[in-house]
């Protein structure tokens, strides 16, 4: 089993600077991944947590802990497709692949706001077509010379991008979500599943949904990273080994707090207790 963390980027803390500090420590602490949250504006969820508190951004704190770390994996926890553009994502990552010597996972979901999606001008009811078509441009930009697309959000014709990612042939696509239109989406298009607060049980479930529309969709692959994101609060040994008997091979775990003491103490006590040294 490899542990991650989750950096606070989505709580408020004041000073940036504290934020990639944890991911620092949980680096020296002997965590194999940091991962960061995604949202653009207050709003709606976001809002009532935060008021007028920063959420700093993921992309620009994920750079900055790949400046200050040199072995931990890099990751979104996920990206919400919908606020983006794949082109410039295809380059934002893959430029950030060479910087960090190829330790990028990137994290993608189609979100569940639909008040920041109407503010950002993105249709939330049609944001699982675009995010399909999402990771099929990023795929074709990443792993063609000239790449080409048809489709109802994008249409181009022999487009070449560069840099490539350093990772071949490409860094790691995980999904989040649990419903069946995610788990199709691991299905066919990704390299992993990267769902929220799933028990050991429901893991077993879906893994065996996502493995079979896998077989559908003509992949001979169908070992995927299973990474469940959820609190540290009640995760023990048992409860470890069940999720490992389940198929897990990671689990990303984050403090639902904004307090930079505590999340440490956190750190600090879950590597004494779990982490290998």
């Amino acid at each position: 089993m490899r542990f991650g963390f989750t950096l606070p980027n989505n709580f408020g803390v004041e000073d940036p600077h504290n934020v990639v500090g944890l991911g620092v420590q949980a680096e020296q602490l002997g965590f194999d991944s940091v991962w960061v949250n995604h949202h653009v504006i207050n709003v709606g969820y976001v809002h009532d947590r935060l008021g007028q508190a920063p959420y700093h951004d993921a992309l620009v704190i994920l750079t900055w802990l790949a400046a200050n770390t040199s072995n931990v994996t890099l990751g979104t926890s996920v990206l919400v497709m919908p606020y983006l553009h794949p082109m410039i994502l295809a380059k934002e990552i893959s430029t950030l692949d060479h910087l960090s010597g190829g330790r990028i996972t990137l994290g993608l979901g189609v979100g569940s706001l639909p008040e920041e999606n109407k503010i950002l001008g993105s249709d939330y009811n049609n944001r699982g077509q675009y995010s399909n078509e999402f990771v099929e441009v990023l795929l074709r930009l990443w792993t063609r010379d000239e790449a080409s697309f048809e489709g109802q959000h994008w249409q181009f014709e022999g487009v070449v991008t560069s840099p490539k990612p350093l990772q071949k042939p490409h860094p790691p696509i995980v999904i989040g979500g649990n419903r069946a239109p995610a788990l199709r989406r691991v299905a066919q298009l990704a390299d992993g599943w990267h769902p929220l607060g799933i028990s050991p049980s429901g893991v077993t479930e879906r893994l065996s949904i996502i493995r079979r529309e896998a077989e559908i969709a003509g992949r001979t692959d169908t070992k995927f990273l299973v990474q469940i994101r959820r609190d540290f609060d009640g995760v023990d040994a048992e409860l470890i080994e069940a999720y490992e008997n389940a198929g897990v091979t990671d689990l990303v775990l984050s403090c639902n707090t904004g307090d930079v003491g505590i999340i440490s103490d956190t750190l600090t006590a879950f590597a004494a207790h779990h982490i290998r040294p």
